[in-house]
């Protein structure tokens, strides 16, 4: 998955209820279209929430 020209390798398939990851990136509107892309084709159902962690802007994603 790339996200504004940063290769991400998500293990999917760890990726279990509860948990979530953090993505950093600026344009977070584009950045959640790029994401859900891959998790609505997975029929994941998830949460974005914009958060700013140690002073970077990203996007913090949980699986529901």
């Amino acid at each position: 998955m790339q996200v504004e020209k940063v290769h991400y390798d998500i293990n999917w398939s760890n990726f279990k209820r509860g948990t979530s990851f953090f993505i950093p990136c600026l344009d977070t509107v584009q950045a959640k279209r790029t994401i859900l892309k891959v998790t609505n084709r997975l029929k994941y159902k998830v949460l974005f929430k914009v958060v700013i962690e140690d002073g970077v802007k990203g996007l913090r994603i949980w699986k529901l």
